[in-house]
């Protein structure tokens, strides 16, 4: 089980995983000051800035329901190429529409992507091991929006934004390398007879995934909306914190977290998770709402790394075992709507509270997620509670 685990197909895919997130998170930070620096507006810079995520949204029941249906490997590499060309528009890129249209194109193939490698790697584990296996898979993607985003800023300040963006592209032909060593090209499961005939040709969501979705919706908000404003939070208080050091530790923390606990996530039961990082999440924000100091601003990212950063991995690795083999493509892709629905809603969530109270008040409102969560789960039904 335990060379199983570790088989050089897997050790492909997680690499592949590490270079697909890598190359969208070098630009994340970038994109708007480049499609400033051609030109644009500011009400274009916030477009672009939140396109790629409304494309993925749109695009996940697509390719969720294309990874059960054709090889992992195919739909992989057609993501890969149409992240590979964004990537190229962007280095290229005369004016912002360019941008746009490229940011589209990324948007599609970081769906094809993310929803395709996570099925692919599942597929591969036995069932009594997807919960560590997937947290390995949510290390190398930690990794990658840990280390991508501190080289793409780097390169910038040296070289320049078009420079940097060739570090992207350097990433999406890493995956294309690395995908065509795997052995198993992860062809569909095939149904039975019985199966085909009362399973709908085109399916936009799994319904037994749905709480899932919602659940990390709920923990993702709360993430989404620091992200977007924790910098001017701490400006607007006139806080004297190194805020530039909250998201790696956050990363590194998480790390470590996910290689401590990997034997327990197959072991533990869902609503353990769910409790103990309702519990840290809770503090995590009730810490960024007292924060005056260093110490309790890395505190706060510890424990909302044990918050919304374990539960990705809990909750993915649920909505794959809810599902069943032959339809994970469609769990993942309504994990990842979720994932999609929170990363949108917490930055628009965080902009009405930062503009309509008081901002002492940002984060205690915010409090409302976690208990939320719970009741999501408490009325999800005996299948949910069953998994758990």
């Amino acid at each position: 089980m335990e060379k199983k685990l570790y088989s050089k197909d897997i050790i492909l895919v997680l690499a592949a995983s590490f270079f697909y997130m890598s190359s969208p998170m070098l630009v994340t930070p970038l994109i708007t000051g480049f499609t400033e620096s051609i030109g644009a507006s500011a009400a274009v810079m916030g477009f672009v800035g939140g396109l790629m995520n409304l494309c993925s949204l749109f695009c996940r029941p697509l390719a969720g329901n294309l990874a059960d249906r054709i090889s992992k490997y195919k739909l992989t590499f057609i993501g890969v190429v149409l992240m590979t060309i964004a990537s190229a528009g962007y280095i290229l890129a005369p004016n912002e529409m360019t941008v746009v249209f490229s940011r589209i194109i990324n948007g599609a193939g970081f769906a094809c992507c993310s929803v395709c490698l996570s099925t692919w790697m599942s597929n591969m584990l036995p069932k009594e091991k997807i919960g560590s296996g997937m947290g390995f898979y949510g290390t190398m993607n930690a990794l990658g929006m840990a280390v991508a985003p501190a080289i793409g800023v780097s390169v910038y300040q040296r070289f320049g934004y078009r420079t940097a963006f060739c570090i992207a592209l350097l990433f999406s032909l890493a995956i294309l390398l690395v995908i065509r060593f795997v052995g198993d090209k992860g062809e569909p499961v095939n149904d039975s007879l019985e199966l085909k005939r009362e399973r709908p040709r085109l399916e936009l969501i799994d319904i037994k995934v749905l709480p899932i979705a919602l659940i990390i919706m709920l923990f993702a908000i709360p993430y989404c909306a620091t992200q977007s404003f924790l910098v001017t939070y701490v400006e607007v208080q006139g806080l004297d914190i190194a805020v530039s050091m909250f998201f790696p530790s956050y990363a590194v923390v998480l790390i470590v977290l996910r290689l401590s606990l990997r034997n327990l996530f197959d072991k533990l039961p869902f609503q353990v998770f769910l409790l103990i990082s309702c519990i840290s999440e809770l503090l995590a924000i009730v810490l960024l709402a007292a924060m005056r100091s260093n110490a309790a601003m890395f505190l706060a990212s510890a424990f909302l790394a044990g918050g919304y950063g374990i539960m990705s991995s809990v909750c993915q690795s649920a909505a794959m075992l809810l599902a069943g083999r032959e339809k994970r493509g469609l769990a993942n892709s309504t994990y990842y709507i979720g994932l999609d629905l929170g990363m949108t809603l917490g930055p628009m969530i965080g902009g009405a509270l930062y503009g309509g109270l008081d901002i002492r008040l940002f984060y205690p409102a915010l409090l409302v997620t976690m208990p939320l969560a719970g009741v999501v789960y408490l009325t999800a039904g005996k299948g949910l509670r069953k998994r758990g």
